[in-house]
């Protein structure tokens, strides 16, 4: 029989969307009788939720272990690449606003004016 609800290495519903490196956070959480969530990441920096938008956010996101991730995680780093895009769109557009002003499209500059 095809079971079109089985994904082809046989998982299906909430353990599909686990990676190993979550499966095995949540195994080592339960045998030291702690919660199944992480909150000691949240003691040892600023969260990639809170970063703000620049060369080191965009450095933390090309680092990231999207697999490591949990779900809520990959939520906070999709929020993350759209406020660095937000700030990039920004920058370009100051710097097309800039480029297509009058001082810009050839008129001479005054001594006076840096």
């Amino acid at each position: 029989m095809n079971d079109a609800s089985r994904s082809a290495d046989g998982m299906r519903g909430p353990m599909k969307a686990m990676s190993p490196g979550v499966v095995d956070f949540l195994f080592r959480q339960l045998v030291a009788g702690e919660p199944q969530e992480d909150v000691q990441w949240r003691h040892e920096g600023v969260v990639l939720g809170e970063q703000a938008p620049g060369a080191e956010l965009a450095r933390r996101l090309t680092e990231t272990d999207l697999d490591a991730l949990t779900p809520l995680e990959l939520f906070e780093y999709v929020q993350a690449t759209q406020r660095l895009v937000t700030w990039a769109e920004h920058l370009k557009e100051l710097a097309v606003s800039r480029y297509c002003s009058e001082e810009a499209a050839g008129a001479p500059a005054s001594p006076n004016v840096r």
